[in-house]
């Protein structure tokens, strides 16, 4: 396509056995927001680092303003114009702002002695030209998600940046900090500057972008313009698959309520919370990251224990002061970061699936009984659908939405009444998230009691048959999820 900035032509790569790329064709016009979709494991991070060097496709081209490269370098890509930021964004969280935006520069340069007045300049500039205001002396740690966003930005913009990657940018925001980072691409876009803008959310693709490229098994499954895809169509191209949304409506609820919470409180996080949950009935709790939501779902599994209030389960006052206090009332709970909170990564498969139930499964002389492991792990790879060859696996070796599965299975082989889920699909691509959705309504039906902890709108109103909307660590509202919409929970969250 003439007058494109990067061109992509029949660009193929295999690792092993693995094709990871398969004649994958794309191009981006200056100063274009192009969306690369697909699901985990389609091909989208293999594609970036071919485009950044750090990959040599197997065959196929990279045209970079009419010049050609049947291989790039890292630096040959940086040279021109292309600048990557990836999910950990890749800043030093020891050092000042000041210094992470300004070492790029001084290593380019070659410079033998640090000059801080110097760095200061350069620093200001880069945040200068994306309006970000930051304390330059802060040191990076300190800062929030989004904030080492906005410095990797300012960052890459100090060079003669022409198109910027951002391999899953929002996976860690909140939707008003996603509005900051869509913003700050627009502003981009005034300067000339191209965004490839790499996502699996739907919403995210129609919001910001005006092209789009999607990937499924290593090949481009569809591309084109975004005013003509539709949401059926995005999902069908992802995935290959079909769904049908179903709203969640109890079948099994109680009389009696399962849970009941009065007043309950731990400052300055949140006070005066007060809620009902039947068995069979999935809650579900929103609001924006400072409204208290998280630290809710935290204290009811005892994390971080209530200073205030009453916790009844089925009748009777319980005292929840440990995740063990929590366990032993039959209450299990998902945390938002699988990878660091629910899960031993380098451990087997097999071993996250029983960890809850080790002591059941241990026999006298503390030996595990071999046969009954075995069949509790085939029982919860078969019925969560865990893909995996071979149970016996890490479990860093799955996606991301096996690890959720794996996640569901440690706590469900446990014999719970309710299972609280902060944030149950963050990171999952569309199929998974479907799927998941789909095990979490089918456990409701067969008698568990979920809370589901999330800012995700359609997902809490689509699994949810009623919504607490929390702000500034109080609930504002208690909606029946049937008789509301988008607008009006965020109408209450804002």
């Amino acid at each position: 396509m003439a007058g494109a900035l990067l061109k992509a032509t029949d660009v193929s790569k295999s690792f092993a056995a693995v094709q990871a790329l398969e004649d994958v064709s794309f191009s981006i016009e200056p100063a274009e927001v192009h969306a690369l979709a697909g699901e985990n494991g389609s091909g989208k991070s293999t594609l970036i680092k071919v485009i950044s060097g750090v990959h040599a496709p197997d065959s196929g081209t990279i045209e970079i303003e009419g010049t050609t490269f049947e291989r790039l370098t890292p630096m040959q890509s940086i040279n021109q114009g292309i600048q990557v930021i990836y999910q950990d964004f890749s800043v030093f969280p020891n050092l000042s702002v000041m210094e992470n935006l300004a070492v790029n520069s001084e290593l380019a340069e070659h410079r033998f002695f640090v000059n801080r007045k110097r760095m200061r300049a350069i620093a200001e500039e880069a945040v200068s030209r994306i309006g970000f205001d930051v304390d330059l002396d802060d040191t990076v740690e300190s800062l929030s998600v989004a904030q080492k966003q906005m410095i990797a930005i300012s960052r890459a913009l100090i060079f003669n940046t022409r198109l910027i990657i951002m391999d899953e940018p929002t996976t860690a925001l909140t939707k008003k900090e996603v509005d900051t980072l869509f913003e700050t691409i627009l502003k981009l876009k005034e300067r000339g500057i191209a965004t490839l803008f790499v996502s699996h959310k739907l919403n995210e693709v129609f919001d910001i972008s005006e092209k789009f490229t999607i990937l499924r098994s290593g090949k481009v499954a569809a591309h084109g313009a975004v005013e003509d895809l539709t949401e059926e169509k995005f999902s069908f191209h992802m995935t290959g698959r079909t769904f049908e949304k179903h709203h969640f409506e109890p079948t099994i609820q109680s009389e009696e309520p399962i849970l009941e919470v009065k007043g309950i409180g731990r400052e300055p996080h949140f006070r005066d919370v007060s809620f009902s949950l039947k068995r069979g009935e999935i809650l579900g709790i929103t609001g924006l990251l400072d409204s208290g939501r998280s630290q809710v779902a935290l204290s009811l599994f005892g994390i971080a224990p209530v200073d205030s209030g009453q916790v009844l389960l089925e009748g009777k006052p319980v005292t929840i002061d440990t995740p063990q206090a929590a366990i032993q009332h039959k209450i299990g709970f998902v945390p938002e970061d699988r990878l660091t909170e629910g899960l031993f990564l380098p451990q087997s498969i097999a071993d996250n699936v029983v960890v809850g139930e080790i002591d059941e499964l241990t026999k006298r002389f503390s030996f595990v009984d071999a046969e009954k492991r075995a069949t509790e792990v085939e029982k919860w790879v078969g019925e969560l659908a865990i893909a995996t060859p071979n149970p016996d696996n890490a479990c860093l070796t799955l996606s991301g939405g096996n690890q959720q599965r794996v996640v569901l299975a440690k706590w469900l082989a446990c014999d719970l009444d309710i299972l609280v889920l902060n944030g149950p699909t963050v990171g999952v691509d569309i199929g998974s998230k479907y799927d998941i959705h789909g095990i979490l309504q089918g456990l409701a039906k067969q008698g568990l009691s979920l809370i589901i902890v999330s800012d995700d709108l359609p997902e809490i109103l689509e699994n949810c048959s009623r919504i607490l909307v929390m702000k500034s660590g109080e609930v504002v509202a208690d909606l029946d999820s049937e008789k509301t919409d988008e607008s009006e929970i965020l109408s209450y969250m804002m």
